[in-house]
């Protein structure tokens, strides 16, 4: 057997697509496994369509991934070494020398301009390695337009070219490409070329059951990054669309995926995407994440999204990092719990305005919260600030401190939730706990918190 060979090639037309990136994935996958290589081609022939801010999308979203490729830009080259980097639209000197093999077998023709291809009329036979045997009956089929009236080479033509030129010895792309395939075979016998093996991997469908668009939330690989998700957990996620590892697993080490991958174990259904799933996971691995790789990755979302947060006292940065983390599953909501601490001047949400600012034993609460940790140790630790919200609840009658303890979070934070209150408390210290009491019960005595809406 030939040393497998396998390509993803996408065209730059706009956001890489979930699907897209499983595809991906998988030729990545069946080439690690075998000990193959992995080439990327960017099939960028529509000029009118393509742009470059695409073109990197498609790179950051595979270096996102962690898949690596082996051929193509920014890789080793092609076969031979002189062949790449694989870029669709330099490649024109390839096509026109296939375009004249083809034409000197009398199978193309001239019309109006453009090259036509004589579509044989016997029955198109595809072996597809995930859906079997499927027939086409191409005695209706009209001729393939390979070269279009402005001698630019169409997408047929140079899909078969390129997988013939680089040796692609698996074609494994999705299913809605299988109509096209018994138009690839005929240009490979009528080049007189060797057949790849064909593998059509089942699509993604959404919620409603229809095939994933990119109208679809979530249908944008890169809507995972921007949310904070792990990316192992996203490839994990995607690895499980369509492949089974043959048992009733789900969380696994990519190592050990790219060991189990077979094309045999490729599902002949189509995958329903779940949103609620994929953050289950994510979950999974935020919760199992090493010390070291959660400050890595914490580092980097908030230098990109709230660089204020460099400028914390270091213990405080690390601490309120530590008990976010507890409560949240991605970045984003990493990002977002953070924003009432990196600024004295944080904002009051119109929740804790409408549920606890709004009830006029606030500002009496509020003082007697203020004198309660005035009065606490220095030292403040989580029971001590639990005995202040109960001291403060006894002598206003309370039978329980759930409303002072309600009140306290709105008033150190702006919001009605958050991390533990009494860690948070510890994390923020005793002088800045009683300075955000002073601002927030001042605000409100001037009839600065009322609500808004």
């Amino acid at each position: 057997m030939n040393k497998v060979r396998v390509r993803f090639a996408p065209s730059p037309t706009g956001l890489l697509h979930i699907g897209g990136a499983r595809t991906a994935l998988f030729n990545w996958l069946y080439a690690r496994h075998t000990g193959g290589t992995f080439v990327l081609r960017i099939e960028d022939t529509d000029q009118s369509r393509n742009t470059q801010e695409a073109v990197d999308v498609i790179f950051r979203g595979m270096r996102w991934l962690g898949l690596d490729w082996d051929e193509g830009p920014d890789g080793k080259g092609g076969i031979m070494g002189d062949k790449g980097p694989y870029f669709q639209s330099q490649r024109g000197p390839i096509y026109a020398k296939y375009l004249e093999k083809l034409q000197s077998t009398g199978k193309t023709y001239e019309d109006s301009g453009a090259l036509k291809f004589r579509m044989p009329k016997t029955p198109g036979i595809v072996k597809d390695l995930v859906c079997g045997e499927v027939t086409f009956d191409r005695t209706t089929e009209p001729d393939l337009v390979i070269r279009r009236k402005d001698g630019s080479p169409v997408f047929h033509f140079v899909n078969v070219v390129d997988d013939l030129e680089m040796g692609i010895t698996h074609v494994i792309r999705g299913e809605d490409h299988l109509t096209n395939t018994h138009k690839h075979i005929a240009l490979y016998e009528a080049l007189g070329a060797p057949l790849p093996q064909f593998a059509h991997i089942p699509l993604i469908l959404n919620q409603g059951g229809s095939k994933m668009s990119k109208r679809d939330e979530g249908a944008a690989l890169g809507f995972y990054e921007d949310a904070g998700y792990l990316p192992q957990a996203v490839r994990n996620y995607l690895c499980l669309l369509g492949w089974s590892p043959g048992a009733k697993e789900e969380i696994l080490p990519i190592d050990e995926i790219v060991r189990r991958f077979e094309l045999k174990d490729l599902n002949r259904s189509n995958a329903r995407f779940d949103g609620l799933k994929l953050f289950w996971m994510n979950g999974e691995y935020w919760r199992s994440m090493k010390d070291e790789d959660f400050s890595n990755f914490s580092s980097d979302i908030l230098a990109k999204n709230r660089p204020a947060a460099a400028n914390l006292p270091q213990p405080l940065r690390e601490g309120l990092l530590k008990i976010i983390r507890e409560k949240v599953r991605t970045g984003k909501e990493l990002v977002e719990w953070f924003d009432p601490y990196l600024t004295e001047e944080y904002e009051y949400s119109e929740e804790s305005r409408k549920k606890q600012f709004s009830n006029p034993e606030a500002p009496q609460l509020l003082a007697a919260l203020e004198k309660g940790f005035c009065e606490a140790s220095d030292a403040m630790d989580e029971a001590s600030a639990e005995a202040v919200c109960k001291q403060v609840a006894e002598a206003a009658g309370l039978p329980k401190p759930a409303k002072v303890i309600h009140l306290l979070r709105a008033a150190v934070s702006g919001r009605t939730v958050g991390p533990s209150l009494f860690a948070l408390l510890v994390v923020l210290g005793k002088d800045r706990v009683k300075s955000r009491l002073v601002r927030t019960r001042q605000l409100l005595e001037a009839g600065k918190l009322g609500v808004t809406a």
